[in-house]
């Protein structure tokens, strides 16, 4: 005789399957960032653990959205992204399975609510992009590629402390990696490549805001 199904292990077992279930795209990120917000404050490394450690393309992509949202208007979060990018970055090129964070960037908090207006922030424009995105331009998600892709981002990131002053700036350098990191997500080589055009088009900008 068959057992009957045990009525408590079956909502666990589907929320379980729901909580590994690959994120695949901005929306499947922002949903995860949501759900982190639901106490007053959030913890860098809470928010990070509703996206998964293993997870390395949605890893970068929730700073990087953070920075372009009004939130890089906060002192010291541009660094704080910068830093944490780097390590995702970092540990991604050693070839690493899950991402090692130190103790102290994971205590960082943030407010629930500003964290949840950054959300719905993004949502509109997450929306256009997934709507847009399919797997094109091989070679510039290819393993040569994604290694070159990963240090311009970290080479970026050198950068972006040195202009925390001007958030918009931060915000510009934090759009191109958000590029980069949706083009690794979906295996977009298209993303992939407007993140380089893009790092052009802000280094020539801030060039020319500086002679």
């Amino acid at each position: 005789m068959t057992d009957a199904p045990n009525p408590v292990a079956m909502p666990r077992t589907t929320a379980l399957a729901l909580q590994e279930r690959p994120l695949r795209s901005l929306a499947d990120i922002l949903d995860k960032l949501e759900s982190s917000a639901r106490n007053e404050s959030v913890s860098l490394g809470g928010a990070l653990d509703e996206i998964g450690m293993r997870s390395y393309a949605p890893l970068l992509l929730v700073p990087s959205m953070i920075l372009v949202s009004p939130l890089s208007g906060i002192p010291g979060l541009p660094t704080i992204g910068a830093s944490l990018i780097v390590l995702i970055s970092a540990q991604k090129l050693m070839g690493r399975d899950h991402v090692w964070l130190p103790d102290w960037l994971k205590r960082r908090q943030i407010k629930g609510h500003r964290l949840k207006s950054a959300v719905n922030w993004l949502r509109r424009p997450a929306g256009w992009i997934d709507a847009r995105t399919h797997q094109r331009l091989p070679m510039f998600v290819n393993s040569a590629s994604n290694i070159l892709t990963l240090l311009v981002i970290i080479s970026i990131c050198l950068v972006i402390p040195f202009l925390e002053i001007l958030p918009m700036v931060t915000s510009l350098f934090a759009t191109a990696i958000s590029f980069f990191a949706i083009g690794l997500l979906a295996r977009d080589g298209l993303f992939t490549l407007i993140g380089y055009i893009w790092v052009g088009g802000a280094g020539y900008a801030i060039w020319r805001l500086m002679t």
